[in-house]
């Protein structure tokens, strides 16, 4: 298998280890707003479904983000001044409306209200879209590729030999490098 991925296939599992944890978080604190845990008391947000689900997110996001950066793309640089929060949280928010339009349907067009419809339309068939445009948007907007001099220099060079010429994989005589060895 090759390095990129060999990197693509860690990345993933690191990304979907961090996302579990904040999922499941997100998931327990979902249903305690909502459905109390069946505990006969009454649950904070019986009513407002998709109001506990931002809550409940909102905290797995920030589990999600400090695992994110130290963790799962570790080796990648942000291309943000604020270490990519601001993109991070943009992502979060705009992508979170997959479980929740998830969940819209499964109450207001199905009428299914119980927890099992709540968990399976939010938790299962929005998280699982969801992880896969979050996954994608962090690679490509949030933290990029970091740069191997083994990707632009051919070995038989190195960057203080100056440009190669136009016929290999490294810098054209310009300086700059051709997309395919990126």
């Amino acid at each position: 298998m090759g390095d990129r991925w060999q990197r693509l296939l860690t990345e993933a599992g690191r990304f979907l280890a961090v996302g579990g944890l904040a999922t499941i978080i997100a998931l327990l604190i979902f249903n305690a707003l909502v459905h109390g845990f069946n505990t006969g008391e009454h649950a904070l947000l019986a009513d407002q479904p998709i109001l506990a689900f931002v809550i409940a997110n909102t905290v797995g996001m920030f589990i999600s983000y400090r695992g994110t950066r130290s963790w799962a793309f570790r080796e990648r640089p942000t291309q943000h001044a604020d270490g990519g929060r601001s993109a991070f949280v943009v992502i979060n928010v705009v992508t979170m409306g997959i479980p929740i339009l998830c969940l819209a349907v499964s109450r207001d067009l199905l009428g299914l209200d119980d927890p099992y419809s709540d968990n399976i339309s939010a938790n299962v068939i929005g998280l699982v879209l969801g992880v896969a445009a979050r996954f994608w948007l962090f690679r490509t907007f949030v933290f990029k590729r970091p740069i191997n001099l083994g990707d632009i220099y051919p070995p038989e060079a190195s960057p203080q030999d100056g440009p190669v010429s136009e016929g290999t994989t490294g810098p054209s005589r310009s300086g700059r490098v051709p997309p395919a060895a990126l």
